[in-house]
């Protein structure tokens, strides 16, 4: 028995004496402690305890500012992640194959592509949260229409629930597939959703044009021509800082010349600026 005590008396010296090896400090802890320790000082019975909550609360701080920084160069890290799968969803299709010496990727066909880039969404989707994750899950069901139609269509239906701007893009999306498919009630049910939403990754003016082509579809020239006179008429009359007119967006261009077809005298009434002439010929103007 005084064998075994001896011997405990021996480990507990020995845990008790630090062996010499090299320490690690906490850079903030090397900073913000001996601040607190010699403000304690000036403080010495006078409310140590408030200043020691003080100090809680600065340390608090600055574990929280390094915490946003931290989470800033998540974001940039995922955010590249994104754009260099994006890129891949966007290369070039060339049946021979990538050119020699090139270093632009290329594939054989749309199929070959879309199963590339999937494959590159599905890690940033399983690397990175929030978001980012959420877009990703977006572009793979975008770019799996070239591999399963049909899984994708449900992918985009599934993420157009949601209020944030992938669930938009999803469901504006999900709205050309219907267009495809000659669903054409469905299509318009989702474009007015979209229109009506203030969400603004998606110009309105965007959603509207293609909301007009679908009623055109249908047979509704007239309302369609609403539509196109109402996209068209607001290009005219928009100015920039110096308050000059604008040139026309695509969607707006697009429209005055479907408004041409359908509704020419309608058409008549829109004065589209153009780079030589920004005032578009507006009688009372001169260039000189």
């Amino acid at each position: 028995m005084a064998r075994k005590k001896r011997r405990f008396e021996q480990l507990e010296a020995a845990a008790a004496t630090p062996k010499e090896k090299q320490v690690y400090i906490n850079p903030l802890h090397e900073k913000v402690v001996p601040k607190i320790e010699e403000a304690g000082k000036v403080f010495e019975g006078k409310g140590r305890q408030l200043l020691y909550g003080v100090a809680a609360l600065a340390v608090l701080a600055i574990l929280i500012a390094l915490w946003f920084n931290y989470s800033k160069r998540s974001e940039a890290a995922a955010q590249t992640a994104l754009g260099k799968a994006i890129e891949t969803s966007q290369a070039q299709i060339n049946e021979a194959g990538p050119l020699a010496g090139s270093n632009q990727k290329s594939y054989k066909s749309e199929k070959e592509r879309a199963e590339a880039a999937i494959a590159e969404f599905e890690s940033v989707a399983a690397t990175y949260g929030g978001a980012i994750a959420e877009k990703a899950k977006y572009f793979i069901a975008v770019n799996r229409l070239y591999v399963d139609r049909a899984a994708a269509i449900a992918e985009l239906e599934a993420i157009s629930q949601s209020k944030s701007p992938a669930g938009t893009l999803a469901k504006f999306a999900l709205a050309q597939t219907r267009i495809a498919d000659g669903r054409f009630d469905d299509a318009v049910t989702l474009l007015r959703e979209l229109a009506a939403s203030d969400d603004p990754i998606i110009a309105k003016e965007s959603i509207q044009f293609e909301l007009a082509k679908v009623l055109e579809k249908q047979g509704k020239a007239e309302e369609a021509a609403d539509i196109y006179f109402d996209i068209a008429k607001a290009a005219s009359e928009l100015k920039d800082a110096e308050g000059k007119p604008k040139l026309f967006s695509d969607s707006a261009t697009e429209s005055k010349k479907r408004l041409e077809e359908i509704a020419p005298e309608r058409a008549k009434e829109i004065v589209e600026p153009t780079p030589e002439n920004p005032f578009g010929g507006m009688p009372g103007i001169s260039l000189q």
